[in-house]
């Protein structure tokens, strides 16, 4: 919550004044800093759910109850998304409602549908590496090997990946196929999250921003159905291994 505020009350003091950016940056601003921290903060909620409990010698236990793996792994699922769901909804809707409360120049029906939207597709990225973390964590046989993977998936998809395609939406894309840039975005979800925040602004946004999105020939519908999509995926991956998991 600090963080969203720091970046949406004091992001300017580097320019040398205190003043609210425009919406579409600031939802920028935002996006660009919850890219970093979402994906850490849900790998690390969820890293060690199935080895640390191994380890512990706790799994076993509760398998040992008449509850089936799916339901295990289930309302594990469902604790770790309402603790990043709240986490989500109570930093990004403070800072929504102090900005409301401050008098800027945002409309209240702006604020509401952009950070609406903020949320929702924050919370997908969450539990799309939520569900890393779990298919992680049942293949690793040692917390320590665990929270490694993790930190390397983390590394190649949130830093290089995302960088590097970061990069090539904000140049000259005319050697690339736009389909082709389709196809890199959906198959990182970090991406994915960029460019659904970005099409969202599409109508708030200006210079450099429209440029972006020009570049960008997927609909907000299209990314959502790909972010869920990649959960379906993912759920299914990890139900199957903790299936397959012997103990």
């Amino acid at each position: 919550m600090m963080l969203s505020l720091s970046v949406t009350f004091a992001g300017s003091a580097v320019t040398g004044e205190l003043a609210l950016p425009p919406l579409a940056n600031l939802m920028s601003s935002l996006s660009t800093t919850a890219v970093f921290i979402i994906p850490l903060a849900a790998i690390l909620l969820s890293y060690d759910s199935f080895v640390g409990e191994q380890e512990a010698g706790t799994l076993l236990l509760l398998l040992s109850y008449p509850v089936s793996r799916s339901q295990i792994l289930m309302g594990k699922l469902l604790g770790h998304c309402l603790v990043m769901f709240i986490t989500t909804s109570c930093a990004f809707g403070a800072t929504a409602g102090l900005l409301l409360a401050a008098g800027s120049e945002y409309s209240a029906s702006q604020v509401v549908e952009v950070f609406a939207k903020f949320i929702l597709s924050s919370n997908l990225l969450a539990l799309t590496f939520i569900l890393i973390g779990y298919i992680v964590s049942l293949r690793a046989t040692e917390k320590a090997k665990a929270v490694a993977g993790l930190l390397f998936v983390w590394f190649l998809l949130v830093l290089i990946y995302d960088l590097l395609l970061l990069s090539v939406l904000v140049s000259d894309v005319g050697f690339m196929d736009k389909q082709l840039l389709n196809i890199l975005i959906a198959l990182n979800p970090t991406d994915l999250y960029r460019a659904i925040n970005l099409v969202a602004l599409e109508h708030h946004s200006s210079g450099a921003a429209l440029s972006m999105i020009a570049d960008i020939d997927l609909s907000a519908t299209a990314m959502y159905l790909i972010m869920f999509c990649w959960i379906g995926i993912l759920l299914l991956i990890s139900q199957k291994s903790f299936s397959a998991k012997p103990l």
